[in-house]
């Protein structure tokens, strides 16, 4: 018992320290380091390095966002096992285990084919089947987890790292006092980007329906070739009042973004051709993009999708489930922060 305090009593101290050292490191005015006598503060630190920082502070959140889940994982099969009065790998094969079904012939044929192997259908079946079992095992584990967190009713509190981003002007979709604001820095090539523009729009017009906003900053890739000239027919088509349907056409037709395309979708539109070409051709949008492709390089951005959710940054192939979690935390938050844009419905 006596060891038990100790130990008890030496964490609260540690914790102590942590919290002092945390208010310590985010004074402004803290020097950190000395350069011919010039004092270098942890203000102008932030400053100058915020890109590298935000990104060791993101990659750094989703180890710990990993461990986390890793740990909230343990204590739903734990709980659920101690009340079915089971251990947890026989809870796993009673709820989970028995969900599998075996791949029929086909199935395991056409996985084969996708082998391309010099070995026989005959010989490498076992295998292939072993393989298949193990996918759909581990599948079928991971989907009674998500139940079993969903009856637990798991709340988190650990959030991505913080980020001050300027005025983004960029067409936004929602209603401009929603509580929630989101930025979403991406590209029309970016087959991330297109998967997740969906599954944004049912956040936005469906489950979050006047309560979030999007808005929408360009950030064209530099591999991607017609990824700018897209971003700019999208604004040039927003001038004729239909940027958001002429934004999803481009997801739709990814793989046709020529001028010549470009062109066709906004006939396809109704647009006026004549004016719409105009403004194609004059390059007259591209300062915009230059503008918002700029504001994305200061966060240190290298690829796309990345969101700024009223302040939170989350960056990579996110799933929906993901953005919906984060929204639904900071909803439930007393006073949700909010990312400052210029609005441009479009």
């Amino acid at each position: 018992m006596i060891f038990r305090v100790f130990i008890s009593l030496a964490l609260v101290s540690a914790l102590g320290s942590l919290g002092s050292g945390q208010a310590l490191a985010n004074d402004a005015s803290l020097v950190v380091a000395q350069v011919g006598g010039r004092p270098v503060t942890r203000g102008e630190l932030e400053q100058k390095g915020a890109a590298d920082l935000l990104q060791a502070r993101y990659k750094y959140y989703l180890t710990e966002k990993a461990a986390l889940d890793k740990l909230i994982d343990e204590d739903v099969l734990d709980n659920e096992a101690r009340r079915e009065k089971v251990t947890v790998n026989q809870l796993l094969d009673n709820h989970a285990a028995k969900r599998v079904k075996d791949p029929s012939e086909d199935q395991l044929e056409v996985f084969y084919e996708g082998l391309q192997s010099d070995q026989p259908y005959s010989a490498m079946r076992p295998q292939i089947l072993d393989r298949i079992r193990q996918l759909r095992r581990a599948k079928a584990g991971t989907d009674y987890i998500k139940e079993l967190r969903k009856k637990a009713d798991v709340h988190i509190a650990l959030e991505p790292p913080a980020v001050s981003i300027g005025s983004i002007e960029a067409p936004t979709t929602g209603p401009s006092d929603a509580p929630i604001r989101i930025v979403e820095f991406a590209d029309y090539q970016c087959p991330y980007c297109k998967k997740v523009a969906s599954e944004l729009k049912q956040l936005v017009d469906g489950t979050f329906a006047g309560k979030a906003s999007l808005t929408f900053a360009d950030f064209p890739l530099p591999m991607h070739a017609h990824a700018e000239k897209a971003a700019e027919a999208a604004r040039c088509a927003g001038d004729q009042g239909k940027y958001w349907e002429y934004h999803d056409g481009l997801f739709d037709h990814q793989n046709a973004l020529e001028v010549s395309d470009l062109k066709a979708l906004a006939g396809t539109l109704k647009l006026n051709q004549e004016k719409f070409g105009h403004c194609l051709d004059s390059g007259g949008q591209a300062p915009a993009i230059a503008k918002t492709l700029a504001e994305g390089k200061k966060l240190g951005l290298t690829g796309t999708p990345s969101f700024v959710i009223n302040g939170r940054f989350i960056s990579g192939a996110t799933d929906s489930e993901t953005l919906r979690d984060l929204i639904e935390q900071e909803l439930a938050s007393p006073e949700p922060r909010q990312t400052k844009t210029a609005a441009n419905n479009s």
